[in-house]
């Protein structure tokens, strides 16, 4: 066992290593990812809550979770939140809990770690018995993660039924969201879709292609 120095200099060194980190996540992928998706007519994940949300009433939670999946690359890329926004705070004075796909990050499509952050936020919800909105713009499953991304979605879909009649749900699309970034939201309560920005799509041409044998835009 290590023995750590609890000086006032080592503290303040781990507490500069925190928040460097929180600025990191905070900042994102970097600034030609936000160019390119500003350059869409889109704002960002957090820039999208900080409008939904009463100035400085949001309170993240998980911000700093990473995947853990391997293959494909994605041991070389392990970027904070996993591409998913999520959290709490005053909306007019009135309690929400919310999560924005970030397109930013893998697309804001859904592996294990993304989804169980949004399990978690879509459970503090209904507890606290208030609504939940989802900001959406991703490309559904993570399929480099495969099977886990899948079962992730199944925990949403699940929330999802449990929920309905019990607090408010609200999907607002914001961008191209496909398979499972379409089935949720059509189970919510209220659905959104920004005039021509938004998609719902259950799967891309060449899938229903290969499967029904039809070719559509």
């Amino acid at each position: 066992m290590t023995a750590l120095d609890d000086t006032p200099g080592q503290r303040r060194g781990t507490v500069a290593e925190l928040q460097a980190l929180r600025q990191t996540m905070r900042d994102g992928p970097g600034t030609s990812a936000t160019d390119a998706q500003h350059a869409k007519g889109k704002l960002t994940a957090r820039e999208r809550l900080a409008l939904l949300f009463d100035d400085g009433r949001f309170t993240e939670v998980e911000g700093l979770r990473r995947h853990r999946a391997s293959g494909f690359g994605l041991e070389d890329r392990r970027p904070r939140t996993d591409g998913v926004v999520t959290g709490w705070g005053r909306v007019y004075g009135r309690t929400v809990f919310a999560y924005a796909h970030d397109f930013r990050i893998f697309a804001g499509s859904l592996g294990e770690a993304h989804a169980e952050k949004i399990h978690k936020i879509m459970d503090m919800a209904a507890t606290a018995g208030a609504p939940i909105v989802g900001l959406c713009d991703g490309a559904g499953a993570r399929i480099q993660e495969g099977v886990t991304a899948l079962a992730g979605y199944g925990g949403i879909f699940q929330r999802n039924v449990r929920n309905s009649g019990v607090i408010p749900q609200i999907s607002v699309m914001m961008g191209p969201c496909a398979g499972g970034a379409a089935y949720s939201p059509a189970l919510t309560d209220f659905v959104f879709m920004v005039r021509g920005t938004a998609q719902m799509f259950i799967t891309g041409p060449d899938v229903v292609k290969s499967v029904t044998g039809e070719q559509v835009s």
